[in-house]
């Protein structure tokens, strides 16, 4: 959704590349590329203003003019002033003292409350809880079916007493499934209530009705993502008629430019809570403005990642797998187990999904969106196609055997000779990592791979390095390789400062990874 929000920040701040200072017409022409971007993503003119107003005022201080890499600070005030439109801290959910813990959920039709409210139930349940979820959009055809149907893919429970599709009171049906959720002891309820086209007194109304009647402990605005500033203008209009605690951002995996998430939070002043980024059930999650700003900025989300790693993989697999590739060469690390290993990442989302998450991915966007994640399941039906003994042993795998496998999984024949290579290459590369040798060809840095006599060969080289004989020319070397060494101490590695900040502390999510 923001990827080209995500271009056009990219651009402006490669002009700033290189720049030891940055001038008043610097400034102003960054702020003005920034309002552009924002302006073209249909983020609501008021946080524009605000967004620039507080860039402008930050760069022109100390935090900039005396910063070693002004670029990178500039950078670093967008992310923090991007965090800040986006609701600032991580809002959680409020839960009830004495249970059951009511949400409602509320928004337009077509806004996609009743597939949120099934993705809701599954992530509460995966944290333990036993959701309900109750149907009380009884206006919409075949809502309450869609909410059955739903509720059973997610394995919640739910409460439909009513067929709908114009019959039945939804204020009784909300009211009597709180004294269902305690008889079934249910600790959290959601209750999917009716939307319309358009805000309307009759919404309004019934809203308002269900609200009274089960005093719920939070209302989440459901917001379509992909209607801009419209979703933000009736955000506005429900806060100001029936009230709302937080919202959530629906069709977050759309193509539209993604101004209603950049606006809502700071128009409304209610934090978005929780995104859907997708169709299936487990494509939801809580929203942290941090790591969306990160990802807005083309650094990544690391955390997310991991978090999503966590889930999938247990401790005791991986273990299992490490030992597997430390001994005897990897050898013991069979298709069977690379097969696992496949479907395990499989099970974590999509492929292009998961490489988005990694820092700079951004300038490789076209590659990464013409994955064709039908190549995960080619490879699976390969290995399924062998036998025990050669998924076991690759090594036995001949010609005629390839012909036979190729024909069982209705592939070429290269296609298996291809994948046998890059088993062998995919081990060889991991047992070398998992025995500490890092990754290959990677000289001159400890821990990476490459070995000592590559290192002494580009030491060898360097001594060769001889001087010109021209004393014009070798003082002009030397005024090169003078500026060249100035350069790097002023940006550091990687064009990052060379002063380390002795008060940067790494974020609680990273501590525990570190040891």
């Amino acid at each position: 959704m923001f990827d080209t929000l995500s271009d056009r920040l990219s651009a402006t701040f490669k002009n700033l590349r290189g720049k030891g200072r940055l001038s008043e017409a610097d400034i102003d022409a960054t702020a003005r590329e920034i309002r552009i971007a924002l302006l073209e993503a249909d983020v609501a003119l008021p946080v524009v203003r605000a967004f620039i107003a507080n860039i402008k005022e930050r760069a022109r201080g100390s935090e900039v003019s005396q910063a070693l890499n002004p670029a990178q600070q500039v950078v670093k005030i967008v992310n923090e002033e991007l965090v800040g439109i986006l609701g600032g801290e991580t809002r959680r959910l409020r839960f009830a003292k004495n249970p059951p813990t009511v949400i409602m959920l509320a928004g337009l039709q077509g806004a996609g409350k009743t597939t949120l409210a099934g993705k809701l139930g599954l992530w509460l349940k995966s944290q333990g809880h036993s959701p309900l979820l109750v149907a009380c959009d009884l206006q919409r055809p075949n809502a309450v079916n869609q909410l059955s149907v739903v509720a059973d893919r997610a394995g919640v429970a739910v409460y439909a007493p009513e067929p709908g599709n114009g019959v039945g009171d939804p204020v009784k049906v909300a009211k009597d499934s709180i004294e269902f959720a305690k008889a079934k002891v249910h600790d959290i309820v959601i209750v999917d209530t009716a939307g319309r086209l358009g805000i309307d007194e009759e919404l309004m109304r019934q809203a308002a009705d269900i609200r009274d009647a089960v005093s719920p402990d939070e209302i989440l605005f459901v917001v379509d993502a992909m209607i801009g500033q419209d979703a933000v203008n009736t955000a506005e209009a429900f806060r100001d008629g029936v009230g709302f605690d937080g919202v959530v951002l629906s069709k977050l995996d759309g193509d539209a430019r993604g101004g209603a998430a950049l606006s809502i939070a700071h128009v409304t002043g209610k934090q978005i809570m929780f995104a859907s980024n997708g169709e299936k059930l487990e494509d939801f999650d809580a929203f942290h403005p941090d790591r969306m700003a990160s990802r807005i900025l083309d650094m990544g989300d690391l955390l997310t990642l991991i978090e999503q790693a966590e889930k999938t993989f247990s401790q005791e697999e991986a273990a299992k797998m490490a030992s597997k590739l430390a001994s005897s060469k990897g050898k013991d690390f069979t298709l069977d187990d690379f097969l696992a290993q496949m479907e395990q990442v499989r099970k974590m989302g999509s492929i292009s999904k998961l490489l988005g998450m990694l820092p700079g991915m951004g300038q490789i966007k076209d590659q990464i969106n013409n994955i064709d994640e039908r190549d995960v399941d080619r490879t699976a039906a390969i290995i399924k196609s062998m036998t025990a003994k050669e998924r076991a042993e690759p090594t036995i795998i001949n010609g005629s055997r390839r012909a036979r496998i190729a024909k069982g999984s209705g592939v070429e024949v290269s296609a298996v000779k291809n994948l046998v290579e890059r088993f062998f290459e995919a081990r060889k590369m991991m047992s070398k990592m998992a025995q500490g040798g890092g990754m290959p060809g990677m000289p001159g840095m400890p821990g990476m791979g490459g070995g000592p006599g590559r290192q002494k060969k580009q030491v060898k080289q360097a001594k060769g390095k001889r001087k010109s004989g021209n004393p014009m020319k070798r003082k002009a070397e030397e005024q090169a390789e003078a500026a060249r060494r100035e350069q790097a101490a002023q940006g550091g590695a990687f064009n990052l400062p060379a002063q380390e900040d002795k008060n940067f502390e790494l974020p609680d999510e990273f501590k525990k990874f570190m040891g």
